[in-house]
């Protein structure tokens, strides 16, 4: 296989002409069984959203080791590490800590066997589905690059571990932890994302919106419970409940703009105990995304609206209990930082592994950050698909294990060296050592 850095152009980035004529960066071949390793453990060991002690830990001693000033526990198992290197602009660079509830079912020979007890005291298995372990690993392995590097960029950095994306504001939580006040405002931030739509090796950019708002609905329909053979005198809730996903649906189909991308998804249904028992009651738990805000709002109102009509006319006693909880607001990428971060990855790896590509209607908190400083942002894509799948697929990510699968595994060479070196390429390119 063709060694990834053999590229002309990212292995002269790499090894960069410092002023003294020494090579400015590491070549990350040298870091990668390292970071391989790394990888690997990380892999193994995960761990829930907020829950997250021995991997902040984990990624805390890595970057003390290379000379960031390092401060844990903020905001729960928050970590931030700084360092710096004379006047300059700040850059934020983040990457999220926690993993899933899912069974690993890939085979790996480091698979997770992790099974704990969660929130709510159910023992589940824990699998790191969303490729938050390339994302730590990557950002490890950039802070180790720019620390060989200092001659090629000027500023700070700050280098932040996340915990609780997966649900848990984890963002907001070290927000509100002082995280503004502790520690140097950035000028920018950006972040990666690792994406079964690319082919390891490969990096995707969207200008503007790229992930959507996302806000949790929790509905209780309320009945009369009775003997499944009389149901003439009970209330039944399931049917209601029946009635309410599918007429949920209208609120896409026939309340929204074609044009404005909307997502109402029933993930849970919970009700009853014995096929015989009509219950009392039925919950559902829905997932909404939507990317503008009086969209927003409209539909969580309409779901609102069609809830509670359809238990009133099957003549509920009560009506259902709707509650909303606003979730994450939609990620925004600056246009001119795109731009700008595009160009130099484009410079580097070749203009032909760096593509424009789609919003999507998953939600990512990491926009929080730049929101509460008032600064651009810019989270990019990072290719994790084996080639050989991704070409046997043609590219269709229907038929590829996508993000929170029991089948989701990067191929861990090309997307953690790919992952290090672009985080080390945008901050040279935002860290300038000479301007």
């Amino acid at each position: 296989m063709t060694h990834l850095f053999a590229v002309p152009a990212l292995a002269s980035l790499l090894a960069l002409p410092a002023a003294s004529g020494s090579p400015a960066i590491a070549p990350v071949e040298t870091l990668y069984p390292e970071l391989s390793a790394f990888y690997q453990d990380l892999h193994r060991h995960p761990e829930l959203s907020l829950h997250e002690e021995t991997t902040s830990a984990k990624v805390a001693d890595r970057l003390r080791a290379l000379g960031y000033e390092v401060t844990d526990h903020v905001g729960g198992f928050g970590v931030v590490a700084v360092m710096k290197n004379g006047k300059g602009p700040t850059l934020l660079i983040r990457a999220d800590m926690d993993a899933l509830p899912v069974e690993e079912k890939t085979g790996l020979p480091y698979a997770s066997a992790v099974r704990v007890k969660n929130d709510a005291g159910d023992t589940v298995p824990v699998m790191h589905a969303c490729g938050h372990d390339v994302h730590m690993t990557s950002l490890v392995g950039a802070a180790a690059l720019l620390a060989k590097a200092k001659k090629s960029w000027r500023g700070t950095l700050v280098l932040v571990g996340q915990p609780g994306e997966e649900g848990g504001d984890g963002a907001r939580k070290m927000l509100g932890d002082g995280f503004l006040a502790r520690f140097p405002k950035p000028d920018f931030a950006i972040a990666l994302h690792d994406d079964p739509r690319l082919p390891a090796g490969e990096i995707g950019y969207t200008p503007g919106f790229s992930m959507a708002n996302s806000d949790t609905v929790d509905i209780t329909i309320y009945g009369r419970g009775g003997h499944g053979s009389a149901p003439q005198n009970a209330v039944d809730p399931i049917v209601i409940a029946a009635r309410t996903v599918l007429a949920l649906q209208t609120v896409v189909a026939r309340e929204s703009n074609p044009l404005d991308p909307v997502v109402v998804t029933v993930g849970t249904i919970h009700g009853g105990t014995k096929s015989n028992i009509i219950p009392d009651e039925v919950r559902l738990g829905l997932t909404v995304r939507t990317y503008k805000e009086d969209v927003r709002k409209r539909t969580l109102a309409a779901i609102g609206r069609i809830a509670k009509a359809e238990a009133m006319a099957a003549g509920v006693p009560k009506e259902p209990l709707v509650r909303i909880e606003l979730g994450y607001d939609a990620t925004y990428n600056d246009p001119q930082l795109t731009a700008r971060v595009a160009r130099a990855l484009g410079g580097a790896f070749g203009k032909d592994r760096v593509k424009e590509l789609p919003p999507v209607m998953a939600a990512e908190d990491f926009g929080q950050f730049g929101r509460a400083a008032g600064v651009p942002s810019l989270e990019f894509w990072l290719g994790a698909t084996p080639r050989g799948k991704f070409e046997a697929a043609h590219g269709d990510a229907t038929k590829l294990p996508g993000l929170h699968s029991s089948l989701f595994a990067p191929d861990p060479e090309p997307t953690l060296k790919t992952g290090a070196a672009a985080l080390t390429i945008a901050a040279i390119e935002l860290l300038p050592a000479h301007r």
